[in-house]
């Protein structure tokens, strides 16, 4: 009986191959997983570009104060980009980002210059202030995409060339460079947890920026309304109004990336961010999140944010031209799209042919 109950339980020839099978399909499907996150390649791709550059400049680009300069331009991107990637996922676009930063920075360096002084206080007022431009923007763009059904590539571009043009009147073309000094020591001296001040500020905006998307209901409303608008209606949720809190949300966050800018230069750069539109919209999509809207993470936009920042860095310290970042990003950008479209495609003909596959068998 002994003999007879092992050899029952015993597998039988049959079952191990096929059991050796569900365990290779399982593991295949666990690297499909993986390999079909673009998060996950383009990691690998800033990978080999630190590699890269690590052996062609050495201890100039592995160097503590290098990282430290990548960090404080990544802070500004990466609180633009948190907003960026709310808004392309609902399937949108905002091309106005850079100008609505300089328009911001110039009122809150206006404020700021209006009260007088260098102490917190001057600061948070300036704060205040970026921020409320930055969502008069915002509620703009979102009113015009949302309510009066206009595209918004062609909102974001007409606000992109206003607002830079505002913030030039306002200022005369010449850039405001009476920055609290709190503000400029806050950029150059402070750490908190051994983190600068601008990496620490950013990440804290990049919490809040993944747990309102990935945690909330906010955040939910957001992936259906760019997976399916008008399904997203038809379940009740408001789209209009959801839609204007996204571009606002988008444009507050541009207000705070302005004070930040106003700190890590101490002026109001007017002319210098004529490259944080493609810049930040690059590292959205670069980043995994679909232009066609429905699909992204915050994770991802600020794996994507530092593409363009190492290379930035790196073409500086190898000597190469800096006009050839331009170049790489947006090959990158057009890479990540092309990829994106052909995963959609890919995804569209799975379909068809399932539902083909069902009604044959019915």
């Amino acid at each position: 009986m002994s003999n007879a109950a092992n050899a029952d339980d015993s597998p039988s020839p049959e079952t191990t191959p096929t059991r050796t099978l569900d365990a290779m399909a399982a593991k295949k499907s666990i690297l499909s997983r993986i390999g079909g996150v673009q998060a996950f390649w383009i990691f690998m791709v800033l990978v080999v570009i630190c590699v890269f550059f690590s052996v062609v400049a050495g201890d100039r680009f592995l160097s503590a104060s290098n990282f430290s300069l990548i960090s404080q331009n990544v802070a500004v991107w990466a609180v633009l980009g948190v907003g960026m990637t709310f808004i392309i996922i609902t399937s949108g676009i905002d091309l106005s980002v850079g100008s609505v930063l300089v328009f911001a920075s110039v009122i809150s360096a206006k404020v700021m210059q209006a009260t007088g002084g260098e102490g917190l206080g001057v600061a948070l007022l300036g704060l205040l202030a970026a921020v409320g431009a930055g969502v008069f923007w915002g509620l703009i763009n979102g009113f015009l995409v949302a309510k009066a059904r206009v595209p918004a590539l062609i909102v974001t571009l007409g606000t992109l060339s206003v607002a830079l043009g505002l913030a030039q009147v306002v200022t005369n073309g010449i850039d405001i460079r009476s920055v609290p000094l709190v503000l400029t020591d806050f950029s150059a001296y402070t750490r908190i947890l051994g983190i600068p001040g601008l990496p620490f500020v950013a990440l804290l905006v990049v919490v809040f920026g993944a747990v309102l998307l990935h945690k909330t209901r906010f955040g939910r409303y957001t992936y259906a309304i760019g997976s399916n608008e008008e399904a997203a209606r038809r379940t009740g949720i408001k789209v209009t109004r959801h839609l204007i809190l996204v571009y606002a949300l988008a444009g507050a966050l541009a207000g705070v990336g302005a004070l930040l800018s106003l700190a890590q230069f101490g002026t109001t750069t007017i002319s210098g961010q004529s490259l944080t539109n493609l810049n930040v919209i690059a590292a959205v999509v670069i980043g995994g999140t679909s232009i066609f809207g429905g699909q992204g993470s915050v994770v991802g936009t600020i794996i994507g944010l530092f593409i363009p920042a190492v290379l930035q860095s790196g073409f500086v310290i190898i000597g190469v031209q800096p006009f050839w970042q331009g170049v790489a990003v947006g090959s990158v950008l057009i890479a990540a799209v092309f990829v994106d479209q052909s995963r959609r495609a890919a995804a569209q003909r799975g379909g068809v042919s399932l539902f083909r596959s069902r009604k044959s068998s019915s």
